[in-house]
């Protein structure tokens, strides 16, 4: 099985029942409905917009799209990129092309134009689907791809160098291609991150998707009558492999466009949600929001939301022990994984451990770890070594870069780049990326480990820690630190606060700014580096 008979199978037995919604809290209702022909339903007591979908629908526009795709001589030799923001268009569109039996491309909507033609020609891609926020990007290369790369707009007023998506699928039929798919058919290439580097493209099988799906429905018990509130770009994985839980268990999905804390109480208030994934600057905003008095829990309607759980980067625990004071009845659960292995759920703290919170915890669903040192063997435990991952999620290879893949994967064993230990009881803690790692002395300093001391402070929002060159020690740690609103500061104030660390993990250096993420969240260091010097220590590093 599939993800894709997934999708016939909830079709079938849950037709009428809403598969998707989409909430758009900053777009007034629009009474009209025109390219994607989707129904409205608008509740009276909803002033933005709310579009939302069946499964019967849901399948059939997959179905429409996939048979569009066929038509145009498109199959499993091929390959079709999405460059779309979240919205009721975006998993129809990727389920069709899976049905197809081709690969689907989703790419990070905040590629620039060069960035985008990269990773479309690495790829190998046939056909890019974009939306109205991608024009002019796509424009600026469209004559650069145009003898290789169909280009299908998905909006309003189709621009000149492509072709109307609505138009290309409108004459389909709605009924299932019947294209024969098994587990180890290829279905899609994600791009890594980015934030070590240039990215690179992740080619899996649909084993490794249906695997995601399994674990995350084993991690999180998802039920038909759960809704998951997804926030986080679809084009990561992060977002779409905990949305499989909900494909798995037949139950409502909300895409929710923006991330204000007042937006995500409503949407859960209104919708019932019992789930929902955050990334750490949204629950911070959050619990800052409740601390101010600006949002009130009386206000809204949230005692069927039953858990709430944090990934893509490693999560304070002081931020979860203030989580709880909140939401004392709240099941918490933290989720590791790369894109390398199908997103999250390799790792997981599980929803029984909270008094672990810190950890990213243990081996998931189908999982198995090993923490190494430079030598490649395991080191006791309690050492820090770098995680590797071995299960069903792990990548086939890095598409078209077999120096990259033969890096990475060894023995089976996905080496992830990021430093771990293990302590007495099993549980796994993230130390940091491999190539975050602060040499100061002779002395081995974890960025990750130093922030999550500094993010105790009440008056810090946000914090970055990275190595800044220096003569005398090599490196020095560095703390780019954003605080929170109405509060103010000194470095004579932060050195005193850091006499809580020992002295040689003491920051040198304090600089007052905001801390750059990507949109899945993870501090973009590789940036900040550019920004304060430290990529020439990096490239000289690199070159020992």
């Amino acid at each position: 099985m599939t993800i894709v008979d997934l999708l016939e199978r909830n079709a079938k037995l849950y037709g009428d029942e809403t598969a998707l919604v989409e909430i758009n809290p900053e777009q007034k209702y629009a009474k009209r409905i025109t390219w994607h022909e989707y129904e409205l339903v608008q509740p009276t007591n909803y002033n933005y917009s709310r579009r939302e979908i069946s499964w019967s629908v849901f399948n059939e526009k997959a179905n429409r799209f996939a048979n569009a795709l066929i038509a145009r001589g498109i199959g499993r030799k091929n390959k079709v990129a999405i460059l779309l923001t979240n919205g009721l268009e975006w998993l129809p569109i990727y389920f069709g092309v899976l049905k197809t039996g081709a690969v689907v491309v989703p790419l990070n909507f905040r590629y620039s134009a060069e960035e985008i033609k990269y990773t479309l020609g690495l790829s190998e891609s046939d056909i890019l689907v974009f939306g109205p926020e991608f024009i002019g990007r796509v424009e600026e290369i469209a004559d650069d791809i145009a003898d290789r790369i169909a280009l299908l707009y998905a909006g309003d007023g189709c621009p000149s160098f492509a072709e109307s998506y609505s138009q290309f699928a409108s004459d389909a039929v709605g009924s299932n291609p019947g294209i024969y798919l098994d587990e180890d058919d290829f279905a899609a290439i994600y791009f890594s991150s980015g934030t070590t580097g240039f990215p690179k493209a992740i080619l899996h099988k649909h084993r490794a998707l249906m695997h995601a799906a399994k674990a995350e429905q084993m991690h999180h018990s998802q039920t038909r009558g759960d809704c998951f509130l997804c926030i986080p770009p679809l084009y990561h994985t992060g977002a779409k492999m905990h949305w499989f839980g909900s494909l798995l268990s037949g139950s409502k999905a909300v895409l929710l466009k923006g991330t204000k804390p007042e937006f995500i109480f409503d949407a859960v208030s209104r919708e019932h949600c019992t789930i929902v994934w955050l990334l750490v600057p949204w629950a911070q905003d959050i619990l800052n929001a409740l601390d101010s008095g600006e949002l009130k829990l009386e206000d809204y309607e949230l005692s069927q939301w039953r858990l709430m759980h944090i990934g893509a980067q490693p999560v304070p625990q002081s931020l979860i022990k203030h989580w709880l004071e909140y939401f004392p009845n709240h099941q918490y659960d933290t989720n590791y994984g790369l894109s390398e292995s199908a997103g999250p759920g390799a790792v997981h703290l599980g929803v029984e451990n909270v008094r672990k919170v810190g950890a990213i915890g243990v081996p998931g669903y189908g999982w198995k770890t090993k923490i190494v040192g430079s030598d490649g063997e395991p080191v006791q435990q309690g050492q820090v070594g770098e995680l590797c991952l071995k299960g069903a999620g792990v990548m086939i290879c890095y598409f078209n870069n077999p120096e990259a893949t033969a890096e990475t994967i060894k023995d089976g064993w996905l080496y992830t780049g990021d430093m771990a230990m293990q302590d007495e009881e099993g549980f796994i803690w993230l130390v940091d990326r491999k190539k975050d790692v602060i040499i100061s002395g002779g002395e081995n300093l974890y960025p990750v480990e130093i922030e999550n001391f500094i993010m105790t402070n009440d008056k810090i929002s946000d914090v970055a820690v990275i190595g800044l060159p220096d003569d005398r020690l090599g490196e020095i740690a560095a703390a780019i630190i954003k605080l929170k609103d109405g509060c103010s500061s000194s470095e004579e104030e932060m050195n005193e606060f850091f006499r809580g660390l020992p002295r040689y993990k003491r920051p040198r250096k304090i600089i007052f700014a905001d801390v750059p993420r990507n949109a899945t969240g993870k501090i973009e260091k590789p940036l900040l580096r550019k920004m304060y010097g430290a990529d020439r220590l990096v490239l000289a590093q690199n070159k020992k």
